[in-house]
């Protein structure tokens, strides 16, 4: 079985079981991409396989963002970088059960940019210049593939729900399905080097792949929510990930 077909059946495996959770207050609506975008998580995985990616740098991410892999299914999947940089222009995307009229899927015709997928991939296209000569190495992923919303302020009462924000009990039976598919992934690629976007990404992969002889690391997390990710961030992290010898100088 190809790389392609072996990170496709992992994630049809996640995507169905956690399906199969609950969650309760204060989540109020779920998300679930790897179900309603499909076709986006398909053609992200051939496009690497096509380029005969070998994985062995990922890059983890928390979970989608709305106006990213919520619209397209591709991991940090900002439209314009989906497009313009992976060349993924067409994608069936299905609209989700209760969805939320301030958050509406429209796939490649949302107009929202996520300015983290924005800043992540334009960090890769710096560096490599072409999606081919990223994915000879690398490859982008999400620990978690639900979107939360929950009341909020923002957005018709709306908002975005980290992970980490949800009940104990519920996390644990979210987390031990992640962590499965995270080390099933890793392991068929063989990944050397696990690039933790931001500190949850980093502890969740610590604990994931703690019997493994993978290099975790962290870089700064690219959410405009951050000061720190608002001055030069992409230096910032190219400079993280030398120091910690991902990348050479």
């Amino acid at each position: 079985m190809n790389k392609n077909l072996k990170l496709l059946k992992i994630y049809e495996a996640l995507r169905d079981e956690v399906d199969k959770l609950e969650f309760s207050a204060p989540v109020e609506k779920i998300y679930n991409p790897l179900a309603y975008a499909w076709d986006g998580a398909e053609k992200y995985f051939s496009l690497f396989q096509s380029f005969n990616g070998q994985g062995k740098i990922i890059f983890l991410g928390m979970n989608p963002g709305p106006w990213g892999m919520a619209q397209t299914g591709v991991p940090f999947g900002e439209v314009e970088a989906v497009k313009n940089f992976l060349g993924i222009k067409d994608l069936k995307i299905l609209t989700p059960q209760n969805q939320a009229s301030s958050y509406k899927i429209e796939g490649l015709e949302c107009k929202r940019s996520e300015v983290s997928g924005k800043r992540l991939w334009s960090l890769f296209k710096d560096r490599f210049g072409t999606a081919q000569n990223f994915f000879q190495e690398h490859l982008v992923l999400n620990y978690c593939p639900l979107l939360f919303l929950t009341t909020g302020k923002n957005n018709n009462g709306l908002r975005n729900l980290t992970p980490d924000k949800l009940k104990k009990s519920e996390q644990e039976k979210l987390f031990a399905a992640c962590d499965k598919s995270l080390a099933e992934i890793c392991e068929a690629l063989d990944t050397k080097f696990l690039v933790g976007v931001g500190n949850f990404s980093y502890n969740r992969a610590s604990e994931a792949l703690k019997n493994s002889n993978i290099t975790i690391t962290k870089i700064l997390h690219p959410s405009p929510a951050s000061p720190q990710s608002n001055k030069n961030w992409s230096a910032v992290a190219a400079q993280q990930l030398i120091d910690s010898k991902v990348w050479s100088d």
